[in-house]
C-alpha cells in the first residue's frame, strides 16, 4: 500500500511537470529567438538614415562600418542598380559588407516590400527592406548567429528540469511519509488482530493515525475489552458455581461425620473428601485465569428479607444438628435490594459456610439486617475464634481464616464483588458475639458510602447486636427467626 500510493504519486506529478515544463520550454526558445530577431531589427533601422540620404559607397562602407553588427560583418547592404542615366548609361549595384544571404532571397524582399528571415550558413539572415530616395528599394542584410537565437534557453531548460526533478522528488518524499502514517497504523491493526486472535488478551492498538484507522483502532480496543470482558464474566461465573458446590457438599461432609466408624462410611467421607478436593482445584483454575476485570452489573434485583430467611432456613438445620444457636433479625419487612437472587445467595452461603468450616461445633452464630434508607446492611457475625488478620484477609480475599485449610479464597471475593457491584462495600470486624463479624453494605442507589455513613453503619450493627444478644436468650431453638 505503501509503495502503491508512492508510484501513483510519481507518477501524477511526472505528468503536471512534463505538461507545465515543456510548453514552458517553448516559450522560453520563442522568446529568445523574438530578442535576437528584435535586435537585429534594430540594428538594421541603424543604416536606414544614411540609405535615405546617399547611394555612394564610399560614405555607405563607413556608415555599414560605424555600427557594431557592421564592424563585426554581420551586416551588409544591397543596393540595386538604377535606372538608365540621360546619357544612356546604366548604374551599378552595390553590395556593402559581408553576404549570406542568397540573391535569390535578395530579390524577393527587394520585390515583395516585406521583410524576411532566411537560413544561411551558422545562423540566419535578418532582410529588412529600405526605401531609396530613388524610389528603389534597398535590403539591409543582418546576421544572427545560431548561439544568438538560442541564447539562455539551454540555462533556462536546464532550470526547469531542475525544478521538475524537486518537485518530483519532494512529492514522493510527502507521499512516502503520508504511506507511513497510513500503512503503520493499518499493520499495527492488523498485527494486534493476530495477536488477539493467538490468545494475547491485553493487546490494545494506539488511538492514532488517519481519521478512519482512529476510529477502527478505537472500535478494535472497545471489542477487545468486550472480550476480556466477557471471558471474566465466563471463568467468574465458573468459579462462581463450582463456589457453590461447597454448600451442598458441607452437609454431606457433616452427615458423613455423623456416620460412625465402618468401611462404608470411610468410603464415603473419602469421598466427599475427594469431592472436595475437585471443586478446590476448578476454584482455583478459575481464578488463576481470570483476567483482572470485574463481572457487570446485576441485571434485577431482590427481596433481601425473603431470601436470608430462605438460607437460614436450609442451614437452621445443620445448625441443629450441630448444636449451633443461630439468630436472625431484621428481616420482618420487604428489602428490595439492585443484587439479583442467585448472587445474594451465593454470597450468603459462602458466608454461612465459613461458619460451619472454621467454627467449632455449639459455635452461635447470627445474621441481622438493616435498612438504613440509603443502603442495606447485613452482618453476620459469629461466636467463634475470630480471624488474627482481617485486613490481610480482605487483601488476599480469602475466605474464612486467613490460611485455613480448604480455603480457596475466592468466598469473600463472590461477597465483595455482590456489595461492590451496588457502590457499597465489605468490612471485617469484632462481633458483639466475640467472634467475626462481616458487614455487607449493600447500595440501593449505585453510591458509595461516606466515611461518616461507614461509621453509622457500624454503630448501627453494634446496636442490632446488642439487641439480637438479648432477644437470643428468649430463643427457643436454634433455628428460631424475629
Amino acid at each position: 500500500m505503501r509503495w502503491a500510493l508512492v508510484k501513483v504519486c510519481l507518477a501524477v506529478t511526472a505528468m503536471v511537470v512534463i505538461a507545465f515544463a515543456v510548453p514552458l520550454g517553448l516559450v522560453i526558445r520563442e522568446m529568445a529567438s523574438d530578442r535576437a530577431f528584435s535586435d537585429a531589427e534594430r540594428q538594421a533601422g541603424a543604416i536606414a538614415p544614411a540609405l535615405s540620404i546617399t547611394t555612394d559607397r564610399e560614405e555607405l562602407t563607413r556608415a555599414v562600418l560605424s555600427t557594431e553588427p557592421g564592424d563585426r560583418g554581420h551586416l551588409a547592404v544591397h543596393v540595386p542598380a538604377p535606372g538608365k542615366a540621360a546619357d544612356g548609361t546604366e548604374g551599378e549595384a552595390l553590395d556593402i559588407g559581408t553576404r549570406r544571404a542568397t540573391p535569390k532571397d535578395v530579390a524577393t524582399v527587394q520585390k515583395d516590400g516585406r521583410a524576411s528571415i532566411a537560413e544561411v550558413n551558422g545562423g540566419f539572415a535578418l532582410l529588412q527592406p529600405t526605401a531609396l530616395s530613388t524610389g528603389e528599394i534597398a535590403v539591409v542584410e543582418v546576421f544572427v548567429p545560431e548561439g544568438e537565437v538560442s541564447n539562455g534557453v539551454a540555462t533556462a531548460w536546464l532550470m526547469l528540469a531542475g525544478v521538475g526533478v524537486a518537485l518530483i522528488v519532494g512529492s514522493v518524499a510527502v507521499a512516502d511519509r503520508l504511506g507511513v502514517r497510513m500503512v503503520q497504523p493499518a499493520q499495527r491493526l492488523a498485527g494486534a488482530a493476530q495477536d488477539l486472535g493467538e490468545g494475547r488478551l491485553g493487546t490494545r492498538v494506539p488511538e492514532e493515525g488517519p481519521t478512519e484507522l482512529r476510529s477502527a483502532a478505537v472500535a478494535f480496543n472497545s471489542m477487545a475489552d468486550q472480550v476480556v470482558q466477557l471471558l471474566a464474566n465466563e471463568r467468574e461465573l465458573a468459579a462462581d458455581l463450582s463456589h457453590r458446590l461447597r454448600t451442598p457438599l458441607t452437609v454431606l461432609r457433616l452427615n458423613a461425620a455423623s456416620l460412625g466408624e465402618g468401611p462404608a462410611a470411610e468410603q464415603t467421607r473419602a469421598a466427599v473428601q475427594q469431592l472436595e478436593h475437585e471443586v478446590d482445584t476448578i476454584i482455583r483454575t478459575a481464578r488463576e485465569q481470570r483476567p483482572q476485570t470485574q463481572g457487570g452489573q446485576p441485571e434485577a434485583g431482590c427481596d433481601a428479607s425473603e431470601v436470608i430467611r430462605e438460607r437460614m432456613g436450609f442451614w437452621s438445620a445443620l445448625a441443629e444438628d450441630e448444636g449451633r444457636e443461630v439468630r436472625l433479625a431484621g428481616v420482618g419487612r420487604t428489602v428490595r435490594i439492585p443484587v439479583a437472587r442467585p448472587e445474594l445467595a451465593a454470597a450468603l452461603d459462602a458466608l454461612l459456610g465459613n461458619v460451619f468450616r472454621h467454627t467449632p461445633e455449639g459455635t452461635a452464630f447470627a445474621v441481622d439486617v438493616h435498612h438504613s434508607g440509603d443502603a442495606v446492611i447485613v452482618l453476620v457475625s459469629d461466636a467463634g475464634p475470630g480471624i488474627d488478620d482481617p485486613k490481610a484477609a480482605l487483601a488476599r480475599g480469602a475466605s474464612g481464616r486467613a490460611g485455613a485449610r480448604g480455603s480457596t479464597g475466592l468466598g469473600l471475593d463472590i461477597v465483595r464483588r455482590v456489595a461492590e457491584s451496588t457502590g457499597g462495600d465489605l468490612r471485617i470486624g469484632r462481633s458483639v458475639l466475640g467472634g467475626t463479624e462481616v458487614r455487607i453494605w449493600i447500595g440501593l442507589h449505585g453510591n458509595r458510602p461516606e466515611r461518616g455513613r461507614r461509621g453509622h453503619g457500624r454503630r448501627v450493627g453494634r446496636r442490632i447486636g446488642w439487641r439480637g444478644r438479648k432477644e437470643a436468650r428468649t430463643t427457643t431453638g436454634p433455628g428460631a427467626q424475629h
